[in-house]
């Protein structure tokens, strides 16, 4: 496909993901229309791009209907991480469901092509490994995850329905694990939480025995196969698999960042918390055979270096806020619930079970 100058729409444009996405289709000579209502996004990720007169930044919720004139929408907009995504669990369900009706909606009136960030949570905790995209999942429908989980499953449904429906030109990306700079430092994933825990000093915080695995994807191998997944015809719908199939156990990936950053801490074991997925990793056939061959470049001691470097500036400065739309006292709370276990649930006979 020739590449043509778009007006593009990035939902969730000032977030990790979406502001590395924002800059790559800047880059590419295209028009950005950046629209966040900064719950989890940044200002200071899109600092560098005001002033390009290709970038316009709208402060909107995605729960309420938009109304603007684009040629090609990414919708990324949803709070990504168990400690921002539980923390209002039903503004999260929200975020998912009706702010892809919005978007939907949108792409349907302007007959514009859509792209959807799923996620690998629509996996749950996976009985299939590595996760094919034909495999449906094991999802806890009620637990603490469940908004996120759920959440973006019946995204996906809303979007092959308006397809099946309406016709429209959907796409839909399930991402894994990703990493690099623009993480805010408080976001809760073990990348960020591993990285700025080694440059301050800190123990590293590893729930369960850290025999759990992840693959990690850089940020910018991920943002160039969400583009090449809007690149293409019509017929390509997906769900389509995007991250790194390398697997690393979380205690590994503790131990290369300890090494990277010349750190003496520790490592300290905690609860493992409810529906933590066991195993996660990609099967990427499809996107490699689909997207001209796309496959992760950036080998993840790589791409540490630079999410290392990236957040020993961010760390020489002002201390950054603990979360950008809580107080610190309400983010250390919302942590030790998404460190927590269930509940015992009695069984149908009554008993208690773990």
């Amino acid at each position: 496909m020739s590449r043509q100058n778009y007006r593009v729409l990035v939902a969730g444009g000032s977030g990790f993901i979406g502001s590395n996405l924002c800059r790559r289709l800047l880059e590419q000579g295209h028009e950005v229309l950046c629209v966040d209502n900064y719950f989890t996004g940044s200002r200071s990720n899109i600092a560098d791009l005001i002033g390009n007169p290709r970038f316009e930044a709208m402060r909107h919720d995605v729960t309420f209907p938009l109304y603007v004139e684009v040629d090609r929408i990414f919708n990324l907009a949803c709070p990504a991480s168990p400690v921002h995504y539980q923390y209002d669990p039903v503004q999260t369900t929200k975020v998912s469901v009706l702010g892809a009706i919005n978007m939907l909606g949108l792409a349907k009136r302007l007959k514009a092509p859509i792209l959807q960030a799923s996620t690998s949570e629509v996996y749950g905790d996976p009985t299939q490994h590595p996760q094919r995209e034909s495999y449906w999942g094991n999802v806890n429908p009620i637990g603490r995850r469940a908004c996120y989980d759920e959440g973006k499953r019946c995204a996906e449904t809303l979007f092959f329905d308006y397809r099946r429906q309406h016709g429209l030109n959907v796409k839909v990306a399930r991402i894994f694990n990703t990493y690099g700079p623009a993480m805010h430092p408080a976001d809760g994933r073990v990348v960020s939480n591993f990285i700025v825990q080694a440059l301050r000093g800190e123990p590293i915080t590893i729930y369960g025995d850290g025999s759990q695995t992840r693959a990690f994807c850089y940020v910018d191998d991920l943002v160039e196969g969400l583009i090449r997944l809007m690149d293409t015809p019509p017929e390509v719908t997906g769900p389509v698999n995007l991250g790194n199939p390398g697997e690393f156990t979380i205690r590994e990936l503790a131990e290369m960042v300890i090494r990277m950053t010349g750190s003496s801490s520790q490592l300290i074991m905690t609860a493992l918390p409810a529906d933590d997925p066991k195993q996660r990793r990609p099967d990427i056939s499809k996107a490699q055979e689909l997207l001209g061959g796309w496959t992760p470049k950036v080998p993840l001691e790589e791409g540490l270096a630079s999410t290392i470097a990236y957040f020993r500036e961010v760390l020489s400065g002002d201390e950054p806020q603990p979360l950008p739309h809580m107080a610190a006292e309400a983010y250390a709370n919302a942590r030790l619930r998404v460190a927590a276990p269930e509940a015992p649930r009695p069984d149908p006979a009554g008993r208690l079970r773990a």
